[in-house]
């Protein structure tokens, strides 16, 4: 039985893996069921019986990607108490990974309307998160603290970057101190 499971999970990492492939590359639009079973060597149903829907399987997709691609270490960005290193600390690693994964991830972002509302979801959770460790609680006031996360908000999305970094050219530093001066200059913290 043992064997039966480990090959049953073999199976579901290769659909998992190909499904990654194919999103990073043709991007989800374009990816089918019937693509990801030729990419896996598995048949349709095979994709099926293991994601019954697509929202697990980009879920299983997600996870697999990041543990191949792991992103900046954010709980390392709280080590600097201070608003500004912190920002400036967090725009740069965070920049410098979008760069060095941008191929992958636009196709992604490019598709994201056509990706389940769950993943969304997801993706906009994670920059909460990321808007959270940011700012923390360094703005006074509910309404400009709630303007201020949304620009930390912004600042960490991958759309974002793109705009800064690949249509304006941009260097990831330029682009990262653009950020910190914003966020700094909206929180009343002094530089």
């Amino acid at each position: 039985m043992s064997r039966r499971a480990d090959l049953v999970e073999q199976t579901r990492q290769e659909i998992t893996a190909a499904t990654a492939r194919l999103h990073t590359t043709i991007g989800p639009a374009s990816t089918s069921v019937a693509a990801i079973a030729r990419e896996a060597g598995v048949t349709r149903v095979t994709v099926y019986r293991h994601f019954p829907d697509m929202d697990a399987l980009f879920e299983a997709c997600r996870a697999h990607w990041q543990a191949e691609n792991p992103p900046p270490d954010v709980l390392a960005w709280l080590e600097e108490p201070a608003l500004e290193p912190r920002l400036r600390r967090a725009l740069r690693e965070l920049y410098a990974w979008f760069r060095a994964h941008a191929d992958e991830l636009y196709p992604i972002y490019r598709d994201m309307t056509s990706i389940p509302r769950s993943s969304q979801a997801a993706m906009r959770e994670d920059r909460r998160h990321l808007a959270e460790i940011l700012v923390g609680d360094r703005v006074d006031g509910a309404e400009r603290s709630r303007i201020v996360r949304a620009v930390a908000r912004h600042l960490v999305d991958f759309r974002t970057w793109w705009s800064l970094a690949i249509d304006d050219e941009l260097t990831d530093e330029e682009a990262a101190e653009l950020g910190v001066r914003v966020l700094v200059g909206m929180t009343g913290h002094e530089p």
